[in-house]
C-alpha cells in the first residue's frame, strides 16, 4: 500500500512538474516571438519583407495557443485514464462483456486507441480547416480529410492488430524473457513496415509520378553517385493536394528507397536550388543519421521492453496508477497502456538530448551540402522555405532547446557562404 501511494504522488508530481514545463515552454515561445514581430532580425533584413515576418510570427502564435488547449486535454485525459479511474473501468466493462483472454485485451488498447482519437479529432479538425486555412495552407477537402481518417484507421487496424495479438501473446506466454521474443519480433516488424511504405502504403494517401525534369534527374544523379546512394527512381508527389507546405524525403531502405520530392517544393525552387535541398539530403544518407536513428530507437525500445518486464510484477505500478491488476496473469494490455502513457511524462525533460542530437545532424548535412552543391543556393533555398512555410525566424531559445529538430534559420544560414 505504502509503495502503491508513493508511486501516485510520484507520477502526480512528475505530472504537474511535467505541464508547467511546458506551459512556461510556451509561454516564453509567445512572447519571444510577439516581442520581435515588428521588425525583421538584421541578418534578413534584405530577404525578408516585414509582411512575411509578422505572418510568420502570426502563425506561430496561432499554433502556441492552439498548444495550450492541446496540453491542457491531454493532462486532463492522463488523469482520467490512471488517477481517475479511467481505464479500470473500461478494462471491467470489457471483462463483464468478453471475459478474461487475449481478445478482451485487444479491445482494451484497441476501445483506448479509439476512445482517444475521437477525443482528439475536434482539436485536428480545427488545425486543418481553421488554422491552417486562415494562413493559407490548407487545402485539404473536408471529404479527403474524413478519407485520410478512415485510411489511416483501416491500415493501423491491418498492420498493427497482428503485431499486438503477437506482443501481448509472448508476454503472456514468453516466460521471464517474454520482453526480449517481443522486443526482436516489433522491431522486424517496423522494418517490414519500413519495407513495404513506399510501394503499397504511401500510394493510398498520395500520387507518385515520375519526375518529368531530366536537367534535374541528371543533376542529382552525379549527386547520388558521388554519395554512393542508389534509389529506385525519382519521385514527385501531390502534396499539394493538402497543404502548401512542401519538402523532399527518402523512403525506404534497400533497393526499395525512393527520392521523393513535393510538388510545391518543385514550384517553389530553382534548379540550383533543388540540387543544394537534394545535397543536403544526401548528406543525412552520408552521415548515417537513418540508421543512427533507427539503432538508437532500437536500443530504446529494448530498454523500454526491459523496464516493462520489470514493471508489470509490481502491483503498485497498477495500483498506483488507478487500476487493480487481475488475479490472474492477464494484466499484459494493462500494463502496456500504463506504460505507454507514463512513459512520455517521465522522459520529457530528456527531450533536449534527442532535439540537440537531431539539431547537430542538421548541421552536419547542411556542412555536405555546401561541400558538394552550392552554399548560397541552400541559403537562398532555405530562405524561400522559411517564408513559404512562415517559419518564425524569432523562436525562443529554450523552446527550440526542447521542441526544435531543425536549427532556427539564423544558426544554420551563418555557418553558410553567402
Amino acid at each position: 500500500m505504502k509503495l502503491s501511494i508513493l508511486m501516485s504522488l510520484i507520477f502526480a508530481f512528475a505530472l504537474v512538474l511535467n505541464t508547467l514545463a511546458k506551459l512556461w515552454l510556451l509561454s516564453r515561445q509567445v512572447k519571444h516571438v510577439a516581442q520581435h514581430r515588428a521588425q525583421v532580425p538584421s541578418a534578413f533584413a534584405k530577404s525578408i519583407d516585414l509582411p512575411s515576418h509578422q505572418k510568420a510570427a502570426d502563425y506561430t502564435l496561432a499554433k502556441a495557443r492552439l498548444a495550450w488547449y492541446d496540453l491542457a486535454l491531454d493532462t486532463l485525459l492522463l488523469l482520467a485514464w490512471t488517477l481517475m479511474g479511467g481505464l479500470a473501468w473500461l478494462d471491467q466493462l470489457l471483462l463483464q462483456a468478453m471475459g478474461p483472454g487475449l481478445w478482451q485485451q485487444m479491445a482494451l488498447i484497441a476501445s483506448f486507441i479509439v476512445i482517444g482519437g475521437l477525443i482528439n479529432l475536434p482539436l485536428s479538425w480545427y488545425r486543418t480547416f481553421v488554422l491552417e486555412h486562415r494562413f493559407g495552407f490548407n487545402r485539404m477537402t473536408f471529404s479527403l480529410w474524413c478519407s485520410d481518417l478512415i485510411k489511416v484507421a483501416a491500415i493501423g487496424s491491418l498492420l498493427g492488430l497482428p503485431i499486438l495479438a503477437l506482443v501481448l501473446w509472448l508476454m503472456q506466454a514468453g516466460g521471464d524473457q517474454w520482453w526480449i521474443f517481443a522486443w526482436a519480433s516489433l522491431s522486424l516488424y517496423q522494418l517490414f513496415v519500413m519495407w513495404i511504405a513506399p510501394n503499397l502504403i504511401m500510394p493510398l494517401f498520395n500520387k507518385f509520378t515520375p519526375l518529368q525534369d531530366p536537367a534535374l534527374e541528371a543533376r542529382v544523379s552525379v549527386l547520388m553517385q558521388r554519395a554512393g546512394f542508389t534509389a529506385n527512381g525519382f519521385f514527385v508527389m501531390d502534396g499539394s493536394r493538402r497543404s502548401a507546405h512542401s519538402n523532399a524525403f527518402f523512403t525506404g531502405f534497400g533497393s526499395h528507397k525512393r527520392v521523393v520530392f513535393y510538388d510545391t517544393l518543385l514550384k517553389q525552387l530553382s534548379s540550383d536550388e533543388m540540387e543544394a535541398v537534394f545535397a543536403h539530403e544526401l548528406g543525412h544518407f552520408k552521415h548515417k543519421h537513418v540508421a543512427q536513428m533507427i539503432g538508437l530507437q532500437t536500443l530504446q525500445s529494448l530498454l523500454g521492453f526491459a523496464l516493462l518486464g520489470w514493471l508489470i510484477q509490481q502491483t503498485w505500478f497498477f495500483t498506483g496508477l488507478g487500476v487493480q491488476p487481475h488475479m490472474s496473469d492477464s494484466n499484459q494490455a494493462l500494463a502496456l497502456l500504463l506504460f505507454l502513457m507514463v512513459l512520455p511524462v517521465a522522459m520529457f525533460f530528456l527531450s533536449p538530448l534527442s532535439a540537440l542530437h537531431s539539431r547537430q545532424c542538421e548541421f552536419q548535412a547542411d556542412s555536405y551540402a555546401v561541400q558538394h552543391s552550392s552554399g548560397p543556393h541552400l541559403a537562398s533555398a532555405l530562405l524561400k522555405l522559411y517564408q513559404d512555410n512562415a517559419t518564425t525566424l524569432t523562436p525562443d531559445p529554450w523552446f527550440v532547446a526542447f521542441y526544435h529538430s531543425h536549427p532556427p534559420a539564423a544558426q544554420r544560414l551563418a555557418r553558410m557562404p553567402t
